[in-house]
């Protein structure tokens, strides 16, 4: 059975990094598109990022660029979100997607996603 799960979230103080993590049991990351997105309580869901299969290009909503960055862990079988220099407007539950897509773009629809986890940005 292929699934995802995010750990990593929690309460951290504006300014500070958090680092999440997206695992996946039953299939290899690698061969997958791998998307993060957000959700803050009363909003629509955002993209945040996501990591491409062919070439590893990674690409970012403007809200987040400079700031967050994704990558592959092959051998782990995960892909991360580092957080920097975080912000209240940051605090959302993340959740991780994946999609079979071969290509150095990232698509717009994902098949598989993990639970989410909480981000709490708040002194």
């Amino acid at each position: 059975q292929m699934q995802l799960g995010e750990s990593g979230g929690g309460l951290v103080q504006p300014g500070g990094s958090l680092r999440l993590s997206c695992a996946a049991s039953g299939f290899t990351l690698d061969y997958y598109a791998i998307g993060w997105f957000r959700q803050a309580p009363g909003k629509e869901r955002e993209a945040v990022s996501c990591i491409s299969v062919s070439d590893g290009s990674t690409y970012y909503a403007d809200s987040v660029k400079g700031r967050f960055s994704t990558s592959r862990d092959t051998a782990k079988n995960t892909v991360y979100l580092q957080m920097n220099s975080l912000k209240p407007e940051d605090t959302a539950v993340y959740y991780c997607a994946a999609e079979s897509f071969y290509s150095s773009s990232c698509p717009r629809e994902y098949s598989y996603w993990g639970q989410g986890t909480q981000v709490t940005v708040s002194s």
